[in-house]
């Protein structure tokens, strides 16, 4: 069989299975009889985008295997058993030839960080309060799949909205239960994350796709309404909107001195544990390096920030014999 034939069937099978993968992803996430959702959700993504970007790779004649060049030739890394290593999606979408946009780059960035958040231990709550990442990964996907490979190859024919069964109560609109459900240490991986990108990132329809809902009752009978209903972005409410969305994001996060870590470790029962074992935890784990977010020097004087005061407690619970 020539190598061109080859070639092509390969990249076909590839497309077929990111499709195949993101079905499953978007249909796991919608079955209401399905509670880990999040975590699959973001597997079979994942999945998804990696062999999308491997068939682009593979069509655009770019090596996607992990080598080592060699005087005369290339040296590509196996498995044990002999199997090529293949790029993962964080080397795919690293490439100088990666045809992602900046804002679905991060979008994908975000989810991948996250899958390293929870993949170890599970997670309540997420469904709801990152809903606006997975629906930008899954219309990102969409878009992607159909620009590179042919509109036969979308998605969105196959998929349509799921029913809510129940009337929105006054707490899933406003939100801040949802937060108050979700660990410490995943909200301020959000907010670690999302502090690092500009405004126009932050509010890129594809990074996270946020809808403004209003309760609506027609006005006579047999007329047909919509469950959501869209705004313009360029109106004075949108505008009103973003801007306090910007300012609430920009708000400086709660700092602590260790003395006052040290006191809620104890009002939280661990009393053993003192400011002695709290300067040992941060200089074992050089959590004053840069990059890490865990606190910031102002003048000559150090001060924590929530996510460090999430990741003591958890020390702490981990080690209950110890400081109780």
């Amino acid at each position: 069989m020539p190598r061109v034939r080859r070639f092509h069937s390969l990249k076909g099978e590839l497309v077929a299975k990111s499709r195949e993968a993101a079905l499953s992803a978007v249909q796991t996430f919608n079955n209401p009889l399905i509670r880990f959702k999040s975590e699959t959700f973001i597997v079979l993504m994942i999945i998804a985008w990696t062999y999308l970007l491997h068939a682009y790779y593979r069509s655009n004649g770019i090596e996607y295997r992990y080598f080592k060049q060699g005087v005369k030739r290339r040296r590509f890394d196996r498995t044990k058993r002999n199997a090529f290593k293949y790029w993962e999606l964080e080397r795919c979408l690293n490439d100088k030839a990666c045809p992602l946009d900046r804002d679905t780059t991060n979008n994908l960035r975000f989810l991948i960080d996250l899958r390293h958040e929870i993949e170890h231990q599970m997670t309540l709550h997420l469904d709801n309060y990152l809903s606006g990442r997975y629906q930008a990964c899954c219309m990102n996907y969409n878009y992607y799949v159909k620009k590179l490979f042919g509109k036969q190859w979308g998605i969105d024919t196959q998929l349509t909205y799921s029913l809510q069964f129940v009337e929105l109560s006054h707490e899933q609109v406003t939100g801040p239960s949802l937060k108050s459900n979700v660990p410490g240490r995943l909200r301020a991986y959000v907010e670690d994350f999302d502090r690092l990108l500009t405004h126009d990132e932050f509010n890129s329809e594809r990074y996270s796709y946020r809808l403004l809902f209003k309760r609506k009752l027609t006005g006579r009978p047999g007329q047909a309404d919509k469950v959501a209903e869209f705004i313009d972005p360029k109106s004075k409410l949108a505008n009103k909107i973003d801007k306090q969305y910007w300012v609430l994001k920009e708000v400086e996060r709660p700092k602590f001195l260790p003395s006052a870590i040290v006191g809620e470790m104890k009002k939280a029962g661990f009393t053993r544990f003192g400011m002695h074992h709290h300067a040992e935890l941060w200089k074992t784990e050089n959590a004053k390096a840069g990059g890490k977010g865990y606190g910031v020097a102002i003048g000559k004087t150090w001060f924590w920030y929530e996510k460090w005061r999430d990741h003591v407690r958890m020390h702490c619970e981990e080690r209950l014999e110890r400081y109780r």
